[in-house]
């Protein structure tokens, strides 16, 4: 498990997805209140737009409840197909900046970026950026050294906008914040933690944990470290990592290719060190290094190798920095790729055929 405070958590959310995306694709909606939902007054909704959520209209409330709310409303009906058409869209942007991604549902995910060198707030406005502009749908996002602060954050700005949080600032942002807002606190355990005097989090710090675990069980003792902003879970994905990699976005272009052999050798090291720590059963396959130009053109250069070194890493970049014409530098990247983890099965024949 990483140093959470060395994590780099995004959490991304889509602004009234299914919603915005009618609107979309239907211009006179634009503006207007609507809302995705089956059947009519009959049904109930999926979301509404931001305009019907001034009337009090909202997800999983009945059509004819709604309508009461806001006359004017147009409830349209739900289309799937398009809505995950959209949503593989922006997913495969979130596999432009890592492979470390935990989808919550179709318009919300969690990514690590940690191995980014560059603010992850600039990072997330980038993702924002690509979104919008090849989508036409807007997102927020928060971002935070683990996935409980962040997922809070990425509500504070919204729509359109994203919040950070550092490390240093999880102390004050926590003191003041309702315990409502901490993942697994609903609405009854809001009520009973209200009746026992808790309303933010600051108040719950100020139970002991023999006692929280006393008053809640083993939810109590999760809730001590949640009020805390403490949160170790790390970002889930199902799919095998393919590589490790650092990154980093320079504040000025770099002229000179020697000034870019500092950050190298830091980036190799920490990639190395990454391997080490986490994936030492997985066979270093190659080197690669990453540039992007003050033109916004790229290039990435590969070589086998099962023992990477600065000097090969040095190799790369002066090959790439002269296939790229020798231009100024915005983005400097240096990854490992790793070879695909030995099945259990085959280990397992090949242990019966001995």
């Amino acid at each position: 498990m990483s140093d959470c405070s060395e994590r780099k958590i995004i959490h991304v959310d889509m602004d009234c997805f299914y919603a915005a995306i009618e609107q979309r694709e239907n211009p006179e909606l634009m503006g207007k209140p609507i809302a995705v939902g089956g059947d009519g007054r009959r049904g109930v909704l999926c979301t509404a737009s931001y305009e019907a959520r001034e009337f009090g209209c909202r997800s999983a409330m009945p059509g004819f409840k709604a309508l009461e709310l806001c006359p004017q409303l147009i409830i349209v009906p739900v289309r799937f197909d398009l809505y995950q058409q959209a949503s593989a869209k922006v997913r495969a942007i979130f596999g432009r900046f890592t492979e470390l991604i935990e989808p919550l549902s179709l318009d919300e995910a969690y990514l690590d970026v940690s191995h980014w060198q560059s603010d992850a707030g600039a990072i997330a406005r980038e993702i924002r950026a690509e979104i919008y502009e090849e989508t036409q749908l807007t997102a927020s996002a928060g971002i935070a050294p683990n996935k409980l602060i962040a997922k809070i954050a990425s509500d504070w700005q919204k729509p359109n906008g994203q919040h950070q949080i550092s490390l240093e600032e999880i102390p004050e942002f926590m003191e003041y914040l309702p315990v409502a807002k901490l993942w697994g606190v609903g609405k009854k355990m809001q009520q009973k933690l209200s009746s026992e005097g808790i309303e933010t989090c600051g108040e719950m710090q100020g139970v002991e944990k023999i006692e929280m675990a006393k008053r809640y069980g083993k939810w109590g003792i999760q809730l001590y470290d949640l009020c805390r902003g403490i949160d170790d879970r790390e970002v889930q994905t199902s799919r095998i990592r393919k590589s490790i990699s650092k990154e980093i976005t320079f504040g000025e272009d770099v002229n000179r290719v020697q000034d870019l052999f500092p950050d190298l050798g830091q980036m190799l090291d920490s990639v190395k060190e990454s391997h080490q720590q986490h994936y030492r059963d997985r066979v270093i396959k190659s080197a690669v290094v990453k540039l992007k130009f003050a033109d916004f053109t790229q290039t990435t250069i590969e070589r086998a190798t099962e023992r990477p070194s600065i000097e090969l890493a040095r190799e790369l970049l002066l090959e790439g920095w002269r296939r790229g014409g020798q231009k100024s530098v915005r983005l400097l990247g240096v990854g490992l790729k790793l070879a695909d983890p030995e099945p259990e099965s085959q280990s397992h024949l090949e242990l019966g055929m001995g």
